[in-house]
Formats: C-alpha cells, structure tokens, sequence
C-alpha cells in the first residue's frame, strides 16, 4: 500500500528554518518562522506560565480525560477574554481543539457538514494552511483581494468589490487582528462595511484570531470580533493560545460557534464534540488549564497582560526603528507602512528575486512572498536589516 503514496510539496517556512540553520554566518538573521523572541533571540515562557504550572502540579489530583468539548472553565474563560460582553454566553458553542490550527480545522469541518456546497473567500494573500487544509477537504475557496504591495496597506476598495461575489450560505475568512502574513489590517469603519455586505449577502464570517494583545490591546485588537458577532446572525471563531500565552507547544486553542437564536446552541454544541470526538476524541488539557488558571486569578491575569503589554510594545518599537532606518538610509518615507502594521509580521511587498538576494548576500532569512517577523529582530539587528534592503534595491 505504501508505495502508491506521493511526495508531498515541501512545507516552505520549515525548509526556511533547515537553511537558515545550515547557515555558518554569524551575523545570519532569522525572520521567517512565527514564534516570538524577546531580545535574546528566546521565546520565553512567560511568567504567570511558570506559576500556573506550578499551582497545577501541586494541585492537580488526576490525568482522567477531560469531556469532548474541554474543560468548560478553559471554554468560559476564553470566551470572556475574546467576545467580552458583545454577546451572552449561552449564545456560544464551543469546543477545545489542539492549538488554533484545530480550530481552523474544526471550523472548516463543521462548515461542509452544515452546507457541502458553500464557497469559502479567502484574503490574498492568507496564512498559507487556510489553503492547504481547504484543498485537503475539497471545499471550494475563492480569493478576495486584500493586500497593496505597492501602498504596503489594504486594497479595501478591491476587497469590497470581491466580495460583492458573495452568495448566501458563502462563508468569508477573515483574520480578526494582526493578519498573516502582511500585518495590514482594517479599521474599525471598514470592519462596519465588510459587516453590513455579509449581512445583504446571507454569508457568514468565519474569524481565525491568533495574535490578540500583540497588535493594539487585549480589547483593541477584539474589537472587530465583537463587533462581527454582535451584528451578524452567526459566525465562527477560531482562537489561539499559542502566542499571547506562549504555549507553543502545549496545542491551545478554542472553537467559537456563535448564535443570535439560542434555539440552535444544543445541536451545534453537539455537532461540535461530534467533529472533536471523529477528530482526536477529547482535546489536550495542560495548556487549556494553565490558561484558564491564569484567566480566572487576579494576580496571575495581571502578570500576564503586563508581560504581554511588553512583548506587544516591544515589537511596536522594533516597527518604529526599522521604519526610522529605512527613512534615514533610503531617504524616502515608502517605508512608513512598517510602522502601521501590528502583530509579528509584516510583508515588504518586493520580488522573491529580491528575497533571495537578502538570504544569500545577507544571510536574512524571510518567506519567499517578503513575509518577516518582526519578532526576529533586536535593537542591534534592525540596522543590519535596513542597510540589506537598500542595498537589495527594495
């Protein structure tokens, strides 16, 4: 049976990381893969973390299994950290899954058993396993404009009029802050106008929210999810642990199924740990209860969003002087838009020609399409990265 398998394509940030590895430069930088690194090139595990594990260790009395859905502690808790009050909680269904990719997962799952038919528009350019998973499934995805390489912002006017496509029962993939890979994101009016054209066209969002606090804030960078599930009959939200707690490994993440009728919360409740149940039966636990630990203790909430305040101002500093150096070196402010973005990366909008030119005079490593992490810098790196992409002709 084995022999009729294929090679399969391979994954490209991976083999980014081989490279940059094999790499024996010593002033080599890593810009391509998504975790982030304090100044010390680390991806710390951050304090409330640590005390959260702790307590559990101490606490913890057994490893039995977890219900389908997860621990309903991890689930309110991250449902008040993601929707706040914009809706009530008995309006939300919700399932544990195995990091925010098995709530992707999950969500395009629970689309194609609730309508085999629908079409799923996806920004262009996008997280690149929304694609991949998509193809897997055979769900059909048609792509709606998103990103201005020549502006470095948000083709808004061409997105809207993508979406003008939208039939009832399509589904509209949106990033909820900080998008991937371009760090370009929309503003609150047009989170208001994108609402209203899924509204008049009977389509549905689906919310994948992977970077909450990294952006502008806790509650900033909720906004628009709060604001789409306040305003649309229904919606999916996949959320992420893995950044803002730190938990890479640990696989955190939460599927979201909102409902303005309640009447539909017990069969989707249902459906969900159904798909969970098919998928890997119950979801990992450690990760969702040091979550949960953190989010329902004063003291440990505090010492979280306080460290998550400091990573998030830390790459908003890193924005700012690498947009300051570009300014000084190239003399032209078309750099600007760096500063604008939020989240980890950002896309430079250059040639994969000019990409592979930062990599092998360089040693910068970033994804072919220009995507970077900004997370990957430090104080001292930021000028050695401006002066390649002078001297790269960007």
């Amino acid at each position: 049976m084995f022999e009729n398998l294929k090679d399969q394509p391979a994954d490209k940030i991976l083999a980014l990381m081989e490279a940059y590895k094999a790499d024996p430069r010593e002033d080599k930088i890593d810009l391509g893969v998504g975790v982030y690194k304090n100044p010390e090139g680390i991806t710390p595990v951050m304090r409330a973390v640590k005390a959260a594990e702790q307590r559990i260790w101490e606490e913890q009395e057994t490893k039995a299994y977890t219900g389908l859905a997860g621990d309903p502690m991890f689930a309110d808790a991250m449902i008040g950290l993601v929707l706040g009050d914009a809706v009530s909680r008995d309006q939300v269904s919700a399932v544990a899954t195995p990091g925010g990719t098995g709530a992707v997962r999950q969500a395009f799952e629970l689309i194609r058993m609730a309508n085999p038919g629908a079409r799923i528009f996806v920004s262009d350019p996008t997280w690149p396993n929304h694609l991949s998973i998509l193809k897997y499934l055979g769900i059909e995805t048609v792509s709606y404009r998103y990103f201005d390489s020549s502006t470095g912002g948000v083709d808004f006017a061409g997105m809207m009029e993508d979406l003008g496509q939208l039939k009832a029962g399509d589904v509209v993939l949106l990033h909820g802050c900080c998008h991937n890979p371009t760090g370009a994101n929309l503003n609150l009016t047009e989170w208001k106008a994108v609402v209203a054209r899924l509204n008049e066209a009977g389509a549905l969002p689906m919310i994948d929210i992977a970077y909450q606090g990294f952006g502008d804030g806790l509650d900033e960078d909720a906004a628009a999810v709060r604001l789409v599930a306040s305003s649309v009959p229904e919606c999916l939200i996949a959320a992420s642990c893995s950044k803002n707690f730190g938990i890479y490994r640990e696989r955190t993440g939460l599927l979201m199924a909102v409902a303005q009728d309640r009447g539909l919360g017990r069969t989707t409740q249902g459906n969900l740990a159904f798909l969970n149940r098919q998928n890997y039966s119950f979801p990992p636990d450690h990760g969702a209860r040091i979550v949960s630990t953190i989010l329902t203790d004063d003291g440990l909430r505090a010492d979280w969003q306080a460290e998550l305040e400091d990573v998030r101002l830390n790459m908003l500093g890193l924005r700012e002087q690498l947009a300051s150096e570009l300014q000084r070196l190239s003399g032209s402010d078309r750099f600007h838009f760096l500063a604008q973005h939020r989240g980890m990366f950002s896309r430079l909008g250059c040639a994969p020609e000019q990409v592979e030119t930062l990599r092998k005079d360089h040693g910068i490593y970033m994804v072919g399409d220009s995507r970077m992490n900004i997370a990957g810098l430090n104080s001292a790196t930021v000028p050695l990265l401006a002066r390649a992409i002078v001297d790269a002709g960007i």
